[in-house]
């Protein structure tokens, strides 16, 4: 691990994946506030893109220390920490890649500081960050692709009853196939990590009120066009085709990629097509 100190004192940390000598792109996690191993290497992204990849541990995540100041999980104020690595890396410009909430937070880092983005890649987004909703029947209809998996019944059942308000905790977690391209071993040990990689006290301050501005950020993309590709799982319950494919829209001349059969983590569905996607738009 590497570390660097945020704007506030923070000490914050890093890892890299691939070949010290190619040239960096920064990896934002989700979760939100999610600790980066989750990420691990992204299938192989570095290799195949021939870059170096830089994958932050938000602040109380990770390797990363806890901030005396908890507001500071807010994602807008979470961007001083990516800024603050940009020096510390010493580039003039940076590639980002934001995986879900993560690219709520690349998002906000391009809004308040375009030139100082190359490109930037959006993984299975979530799309708050420039006001996209997503309603209940979108995620039932992506939910039915599903259909004919062991599992597809319960879990089902446990989505009407979270998209009708009423969900508890059972609920949430008998979803979690839906997350997934296959409901494999590999997800489920993906799965089941969650629990101690997440600062649920963090995640709970990073979407509070202030932390996103969204005619404010459409705005400020919509005046700088920075290059973008947007890539979404086919099968995504978190954030189905329809819902980033209307944030592609808002993004001045962005790509917009679906990957066939995958979830929310789509390095683990097929690593070949992410990183052919993903590498192609990078490199």
């Amino acid at each position: 691990m590497h570390t660097f100190p945020a704007p506030d004192g923070t000490l914050l940390a890093y890892r890299v994946e691939g070949d010290a000598d190619g040239d960096p792109v920064v990896c934002l996690p989700g979760g939100p506030m999610q600790d980066s191993r989750y990420l691990g290497d992204l299938g192989g992204l570095a290799a195949r893109a021939g870059r170096r990849l830089v994958l932050l541990d938000l602040r109380g995540t990770g390797a990363s220390a806890v901030p005396a100041d908890t507001g500071t999980y807010r994602c807008d104020r979470l961007v001083d920490d990516v800024e603050a690595l940009r020096v510390h890396l010493g580039l003039d410009r940076l590639d980002l890649l934001g995986h879900s909430a993560g690219a709520g937070l690349a998002v906000r880092y391009t809004e308040r500081h375009p030139e100082r983005v190359g490109r930037l890649a959006l993984v299975t987004p979530s799309v708050t960050a420039l006001g996209v909703t997503i309603d209940g029947e979108t995620r039932r209809e992506t939910a039915r692709l599903h259909r004919g998996e062991p599992w597809f019944a319960e879990a089902y059942a446990a989505l009407e009853t979270i998209t009708s308000g009423h969900g508890g905790p059972a609920d949430w977690s008998a979803i979690a196939p839906f997350m997934y391209g296959r409901w494999d071993d590999q997800a489920r040990l993906h799965q089941a990590a969650e629990d101690t990689q997440r600062n649920d006290a963090a995640a709970a301050v990073f979407a509070s009120e202030g932390a996103f501005d969204p005619p404010a950020t459409r705005s400020a993309l919509a005046a700088r066009a920075v290059p973008a590709l947007v890539l979404a799982g086919e099968v995504d319950l978190s954030t189905p085709p329809k819902a980033a494919a209307e944030m592609a829209g808002l993004l001045p001349g962005a790509v917009f990629a679906v990957q066939p059969g995958a979830g929310h983590f789509p390095w683990l569905d097929d690593a070949e097509l992410f990183t052919a996607a993903v590498g192609g738009f990078l490199a």
